[in-house]
């Protein structure tokens, strides 16, 4: 499987990192991307996912991180690209549930890294909280642009509309709430060609691990959770979920 969204250089990693990877590839999870959060953390992400086979990783410039971006980064960010050769550009987009980050700037910042990755043909990995709609007008500006919506939040109508444009839906640990009514019909109604499974760890845990922090082998769980939600299989599950993320990163199966 391939745990598409892992925040694997995190702090919280820190202490036992590569036992997570170790437990991760133990639950058949094979491969990781790992979307970066702002130009600082770029040298340690970069080290992280050259310490492992499997472990892909992204630059961006992420909205909730705000405060540490410069007008230069999205100058640096596109050198990175040119010499590091990432599967994809992110995380980046529009957060309009955090208070107080500047709208404008988000914007700024979302419209540059776009801009870039159309121009390099590299998938997108896009932070959307209470800003779907909003987003969903701005990717269709750049015809021909891939990518993913992580830890999709919208609606069925939505992820038809991104579907249409040639996005996929990242799904992990709120698709276990029982609450996530609006999710499980997401689920149940997308086309399977269209969704990835994804942790967000170490954030995002699964229901049955609400406060811990969360780790890539919990992705059995969401891919769990997909099959009931569609009358499959775990392993038809795994196996589709797999082959779209490997071809929209075009990552080459092991």
């Amino acid at each position: 499987m391939v745990d598409s969204h892992c925040h694997l250089d995190a702090p919280e990693f820190d202490p036992d990192r590569d036992a997570v990877v170790a437990r991760a590839r133990q639950a058949g999870i094979a491969h990781q991307v790992v979307p970066a959060t702002h130009a600082e953390a770029w040298p340690k992400l970069r080290e992280v996912c050259a310490a492992a086979p499997g472990l892909h990783a992204t630059y961006g410039l992420h909205p909730t991180f705000l405060a540490h971006h410069r007008p230069d980064h999205l100058d640096a960010l596109a050198e990175w690209v040119e010499r590091e050769r990432p599967v994809a550009i992110g995380e980046c987009g529009l957060d309009h549930f955090v208070e107080g980050l500047d709208a404008n700037a988000q914007l700024h910042y979302f419209e540059g890294q776009l801009r870039l990755a159309h121009a390099h043909d590299l998938p997108v990995i896009v932070h959307a909280r209470r800003a779907v709609e909003e987003t969903i007008g701005l990717l269709r500006r750049f015809d021909g642009l891939r990518g993913v919506v992580h830890s999709f939040s919208g609606s069925p109508e939505q992820a038809a509309q991104l579907w249409k444009i040639g996005f996929l839906i990242g799904l992990g640990g709120p698709l276990t709430y029982d609450r996530a009514k609006r999710l499980h019909r997401v689920v149940a109604d997308m086309p399977l060609e269209q969704l990835l499974l994804e942790t967000d760890a170490p954030d995002q845990p699964d229901a049955e691990h609400r406060g811990q922090r969360n780790e890539p082998s919990r992705l059995t769980r969401i891919r769990d959770v997909v099959a009931q939600l569609r009358s499959v299989t775990p392993d038809e599950v795994a196996a589709q979920t797999s082959r779209n993320a490997l071809a929209l990163f075009r990552i080459a199966a092991d």
